[in-house]
C-alpha cells in the first residue's frame, strides 16, 4: 500500500473526519423500510456493532423524515440522507439533525431549489455528498458522449459541484459509481485530477455477495492501492452487514487495516496431511472478533509453513498428525494434530 494519500479537503460528518488524509470510513445502507422504525434501529445498530462508521438512509417521503430522529437516538455513528427528486425533503432531514446529505442536485430541480438547500446545509455545517452513477447522467452529457464513460461521470460530478458553489457552498463529498469496473476506476483516477474533494469509492449495483465482493474488491482496492480514496461502501445484493466485513477484508488487503485479525493460509496440495480447509475456517472464525493487529498463518506442510509465512507474527505449520507453531519464522512448539486450533489461540491470547 502505498504511503502517497492523495490530498483532499476534510468534512466533518456528525463528528468523524473523513477526507484529508485521516482513516477510511466504511459505510453501509440501511435496506429495510424507512417507515418501519423498529426494523431500521435494528438494523443499524447490528451494523454499528459490526463496525459501520457511517450509514445511510432512504427518506422517500415526508413521512420518512421521523426515522432519523430515532436512528440518532439508536446509535452513535454519522447518519447520511439519501435524497431523490424532492428538494424540500433534504431540507426537512436537515432540521431533523441529519450529519450528512447525499443528493444529485441536477435531479432535484431548479437553481433556487439547489440554493434552498444549499443555504441549510451550510447554516446546518452539514456536507453534501454528490451521487453521480452510471444511470443518471443528464441528457445533455449522455448526448456528447453517447454513453456512460469516465468523461462523462466526471463532467457530471464537476457541473454539480459547481451548482453548490454558486451558492457558497464548499463542504462537498463525491462518488461516481459505475456497475463497470473499468469505467468506474478510470472515472475516480481522473476525478481525483480534476478536484480536492474526498472521494466515495463503490461499485454500484455490484451483484450478488459473490461477484459484487469480486467486483468491488478490484475496483475500490486498485484505487485505495493508487492512495485514492476518504470513504468506501461495498454494494452488495445481501445483508448490509455482510457489507462491513468486505470492506474491512478489502482494506485488510491493502495494508489500510484499522485493526483485527488477518489470516493466510495455503491453498493445500497432495503434501496435505490435516484438513486445513477445516482448520482454517475454524482459525478465521475463532479471530473474527479480536481486535489484536496480528498476521496468523495457517500452513499446510513444512514446505510453505515457517519459511514462507516467516513475516507472520504467529503460524502453524501442518504435518502428518502433528503441527509447529511458529513465531515471525522461528518454531516454538510442536503438537498433536488435535492440539493445534487450542495451542494456536492460546497463544494468540497471550500475545
Amino acid at each position: 500500500m502505498t504511503d502517497d494519500r492523495k490530498k483532499t479537503k476534510t468534512v466533518t460528518v456528525g463528528g468523524k473526519l473523513l477526507g484529508g488524509g485521516h482513516d477510511i470510513l466504511i459505510q453501509s445502507m440501511l435496506n429495510t423500510s424507512s417507515h418501519d422504525i423498529d426494523a431500521c434501529v435494528k438494523q443499524a445498530k447490528a451494523l454499528e456493532q459490526a463496525g459501520c462508521e457511517i450509514v445511510r438512509v432512504t427518506i422517500p417521503d415526508r413521512e420518512a423524515v421521523a426515522v432519523i430522529p430515532q436512528l440518532k437516538e439508536a446509535v452513535s455513528i454519522p447518519l447520511v440522507a439519501d435524497i431523490h427528486f424532492d428538494y424540500r425533503l433534504a431540507i426537512e432531514s436537515a432540521y431533523a439533525g441529519i450529519d450528512k446529505i447525499r443528493i444529485n442536485p441536477g435531479n432535484i430541480g431548479d437553481e433556487d431549489r439547489v440554493r434552498q438547500v444549499a443555504e441549510v446545509c451550510r447554516e446546518k455545517k452539514i456536507p453534501i455528498r454528490i451521487g453521480v452513477n452510471s444511470g443518471s447522467l443528464e441528457k445533455h452529457i449522455l448526448e456528447k458522449y453517447q454513453k456512460p464513460t469516465a468523461d462523462a461521470l466526471c463532467e457530471s460530478a464537476l457541473y454539480h459541484v459547481s451548482l453548490l458553489n454558486r451558492w457558497d457552498f464548499d463542504d462537498i463529498v463525491v462518488s461516481i459509481k459505475s456497475s463497470n469496473v473499468d469505467t468506474m476506476v478510470r472515472a475516480y483516477r481522473k476525478m481525483t485530477e480534476l478536484c480536492d474533494y474526498p472521494l466515495h469509492l463503490g461499485v454500484t449495483e455490484a451483484g450478488t455477495e459473490r461477484m459484487g465482493l469480486i467486483k468491488s474488491s478490484i475496483g475500490i482496492g486498485s484505487l485505495l492501492l493508487d492512495g485514492i480514496g476518504d470513504t468506501i461502501r461495498v454494494s452488495l445484493t445481501a445483508d448490509p452487514v455482510r457489507e462491513i466485513e468486505a470492506a474491512k477484508d478489502i482494506l485488510k488487503a491493502v495494508g489500510l487495516s484499522k485493526g483485527g485479525v488477518e489470516i493466510i493460509s495455503c491453498p493445500t496440495c497432495g503434501r496435505t496431511r490435516v484438513d486445513l480447509i477445516s482448520l482454517a475456517h475454524q482459525v478465521e472464525d475463532a479471530l473474527r472478533s479480536c481486535d489484536k493487529r496480528l498476521t496468523v498463518a495457517v500452513m499446510g506442510c513444512a514446505v510453505n509453513g515457517p519459511g514462507e509465512a516467516r513475516e507472520a507474527d504467529i503460524g502453524v505449520a501442518c504435518g502428518d498428525g502433528c503441527g509447529l507453531l511458529f513465531k515471525k519464522g522461528t518454531i516454538i512448539k510442536k503438537v498433536s494434530e488435535s492440539e493445534i486450533l487450542g495451542a494456536l489461540l492460546q497463544e494468540i491470547d497471550a500475545m
